[in-house]
C-alpha cells in the first residue's frame, strides 16, 4: 500500500506539472524519448548563477519563472534543495519539460525530467520509472518534489484514483467493519510505538481531548480483529509546512503523516467528527508534534480509496477517552 501511495503522488506531481504546461504553450509538441535521453544528462555547472544555459546549440534550460531554489527540511531535519529549469527546444522556443534538480543533504544531485503532456505513454512510462527508483533511495523524494510543483506551479493537482484500478473489479468491501490495517502505529503511553496489530489487552496508550489538545493515558480493554477480507482502504496523506524566503532562497518546512483505515472509521476534522471516506482534500486534523509534544493541525493534502488486499484490520477499544494516535495522528476510538 506504501508503494501505491508512492505511485498516486508519481503521478498527481506528473499531471500537474502536465495541465499546467497545457494552459501556458500555444503550440507546444511532444518530448521525444531520445530527447528525454539526452537532456537528463544535462548539467548546471552553478545552480546559484547559472539561469539560462544552452545545449547542443539545440535546446536551453531556463530557469523556471527565474524562481529562487526551495529548501526543504522534514520531520528528520535533513535540509533537501530543488532547482526547476524548463527545458526548451530552441527551434520555435517550444517548452518540451521541465527539469529538476534535487540536491540532498550529503550534496549529491538527483535529476528528474517531468515531459510535456502532449508526450508519448512511452516517455512518461520512463519517467515514472525514474522517479520511483529516485525514491527508493531518497526517501519522500516524490513527496516533496509533487509539493513543489503542485504549490509553485498554482494549479490543482489532477485526481488520480484509485491507482487506475476499479474497486468493483477488485470485490474490495466496505461492509461495517470500522478499523485500521495492522501495521499501522499507535503512540504507547511509555513513548514507544507499536504496530496496531500486536497491541495487547492491558497496554496504555495516548488519547488527546479533541477540545483542550490534553493527553492522558488510558488502558486498552480489548483489540478487535476482523476476518481477512480485501477491505476498501482510505489513505489520507497530511501536510504541515511552513515556508520563509531568504535571499538565497525559499524555506520550507514540510512535516507529514499517512494514515490509512477503512472509510467508515471516524476522526476528528477541524469542522466536526467526519467518516475518513468523507473527509476532503483541504481539511484539517490534529497531528502529534513530536519535536515539541503538541497536537498541531495539519491540511489533508491528499486522499485515495483503494482496495487494500486481503488482510485482517484491527481496532483498539480503551477504558477511557475518544482517541488515540495512530501514526501520529488523532483518530476517534470506535
Amino acid at each position: 500500500m506504501r508503494k501505491k501511495l508512492t505511485f498516486i503522488l508519481i503521478l498527481a506531481s506528473a499531471f500537474s506539472y502536465a495541465q499546467a504546461q497545457q494552459k501556458s504553450i500555444t503550440n507546444p509538441r511532444p518530448l521525444t524519448m531520445e530527447e528525454y535521453d539526452k537532456a537528463k544528462t544535462y548539467t548546471i555547472a552553478d545552480l546559484d548563477k547559472d539561469t539560462y544555459v544552452k545545449f547542443d546549440n539545440n535546446y536551453i534550460l531556463d530557469r523556471y519563472q527565474a524562481r529562487k531554489p526551495f529548501f526543504i527540511t522534514g520531520d528528520d531535519g535533513l535540509k533537501k534543495r530543488i532547482d526547476l529549469y524548463k527545458l526548451v527546444a530552441k527551434e520555435g522556443m517550444q517548452e518540451i519539460g521541465l527539469l529538476v534538480f534535487y540536491t540532498n543533504e550529503k550534496g549529491k544531485i538527483f535529476k528528474a525530467l517531468v515531459p510535456d503532456y502532449t508526450a508519448e505513454g512511452k516517455v512518461w512510462d520512463k519517467y515514472f520509472q525514474d522517479i520511483d527508483n529516485i525514491n527508493k533511495e531518497e526517501k519522500n523524494f516524490v513527496l516533496k518534489l509533487s509539493y513543489i510543483l503542485s504549490r509553485e506551479l498554482s494549479f490543482q493537482q489532477y485526481k488520480v484514483l484509485n491507482n487506475g484500478k476499479n474497486l468493483s473489479e477488485e470485490e474490495a468491501t466496505y461492509g461495517s467493519d470500522i478499523c485500521f490495517p495492522g501495521d499501522e502505529v499507535v503512540a504507547m503511553a511509555n513513548g514507544a510505538k507499536k504496530l496496531l496489530k500486536d497491541v495487547k489487552t492491558g497496554d496504555e496508550v495516548i488519547t488527546v481531548d479533541p477540545q483542550t489538545r490534553a493527553a492522558s493515558v488510558v488502558k486498552v480493554k480489548e483489540l478487535t480483529t476482523h476476518d481477512a477480507k480485501n477491505y476498501a482502504l482510505t489513505s489520507l496523506v497530511l501536510i504541515a509546512s511552513t515556508s520563509n524566503m531568504k535571499t538565497e532562497g525559499q524555506y520550507i518546512h514540510l512535516s507529514t503523516r499517512v494514515l490509512q483505515a477503512t472509510p467508515n472509521h471516524p476522526m476528528m476534522t477541524k469542522t466536526g467528527n467526519r467518516k475518513m471516506g468523507e473527509v476532503k482534500e483541504g481539511e484539517e486534523v490534529l497531528c502529534l508534534n513530536e519535536a515539541t509534544g503538541k497536537y498541531d493541525s495539519y491540511q489533508v493534502w491528499k486522499k485515495d480509496e483503494a482496495a487494500g488486499g486481503k488482510q485482517k484490520v484491527y481496532n483498539i477499544v480503551a477504558d477511557g477517552g475518544s482517541t488515540f494516535i495512530m501514526n501520529g495522528v488523532m483518530v476517534m476510538q470506535k
